[in-house]
């Protein structure tokens, strides 16, 4: 599977299948109540309580739910940036402002995702976040990220890197999901910390 250019090694497209199977026999159910555990333990981070400005993401399918933990946010008063796919995987920014300023916008013929329907603020935006949460699919020990394999945030991750920005990367995943060790690559960046239903967890650097 090719991402900006590169091509994925098989240790994380096999990994990456046997996730994504996990993920999708679970009931709604369970991803429901998941997504209220994950957002009360992402509320106990001290980055997130003094966190002006947050760069998040809104959860798809059977993924980690994120509705509750960005109601959250913006009811603590922070500003909650969500991202736009462009075309080239590369993500815009818009101000999350409640789930009725998002729109359900499908690319082509991948899963329906929903946007910011209001202004672009433009791919530098997220570089003004004190914390990016990111979406993925595992992390180790390491923090490093297994995600699947489109290439946005690699992207979002390097241009954090040239604008000399560092805020606190934090992966929402299932408990699951932390696991010995993710195939890395050269163009992979650890993450700070991962949240799950059951709890935080530093990584190493973090």
């Amino acid at each position: 599977m090719e991402h900006d250019g590169r091509v994925d090694e098989p240790g994380k497209r096999t990994l990456r299948r046997s996730l994504l199977a996990m993920r999708s026999s679970l009931p709604d159910d369970d991803v429901r109540a998941s997504g209220r555990a994950l957002a009360a333990r992402a509320l106990e981070l001290p980055e997130l309580a003094r966190a002006r400005t947050v760069a998040a993401y809104v959860s798809v399918g059977s993924e980690p739910g994120t509705g509750a933990l960005l109601d959250a946010l913006r009811a603590r008063g922070a500003r909650v940036l969500l991202p736009a796919l462009l075309p080239d995987n590369d993500l815009d920014w818009g101000e999350y402002a409640g789930s009725g300023s998002l729109t359900e916008v499908r690319h082509g013929g991948r899963m329906a995702l929903f946007e910011p329907s209001g202004a672009r603020l433009g791919p530098d935006a997220v570089t003004g976040a004190d914390v990016v949460l990111l979406p993925g699919l595992a992390v180790d020990a390491r923090g490093m990220r297994l995600g699947r394999g489109g290439g946005s945030y690699d992207r979002v991750l390097a241009r954090l890197e040239r604008a000399g920005a560092h805020p606190r990367l934090v992966v929402l995943l299932y408990d699951w999901e932390v696991v010995a060790r993710v195939p890395e690559e050269e163009h992979d960046r650890p993450v700070h910390a991962v949240v799950t239903p059951s709890g935080v967890r530093r990584l190493t650097g973090g």
